[in-house]
């Protein structure tokens, strides 16, 4: 599993649109087949800070999810929104499950 976190900071008068806009992307996000999740979450000390966690199930997930209508209509939506560029960090899910027993 591929899991990304993405990074955004919006203004202060944008915060209710974005996440009105991220929850219709995020509904829409979950229906697809590559998405294992697809969370929202708004810093608690800074409601203009938000976290996408996307957890995709193979490498070429997040490329279609781009393709997406959905998707391209939060991106071009949100950008005027952003106090500055988002960012994503990549990770690679560490297995919970003990295969030595």
């Amino acid at each position: 599993m591929l899991v990304v976190h993405v990074q955004v900071h919006v203004k202060a008068e944008s915060v209710d649109a974005f996440i009105a806009a991220t929850r219709e992307n995020a509904r829409n996000s979950r229906r697809e087949p590559g998405i294992a999740r697809f969370d929202v979450a708004q810093q608690a000390d800074d409601p203009t800070r938000f976290v996408l966690v996307e957890i995709y199930q193979n490498a070429q997930a997040p490329a279609a999810h781009k393709e997406t209508a959905h998707y391209q209509a939060w991106k071009d939506a949100v950008e005027p929104w952003m106090a500055e560029p988002r960012r994503s960090t990549r990770f690679i899910e560490i297995s919970l499950d003990d295969h030595h027993g």
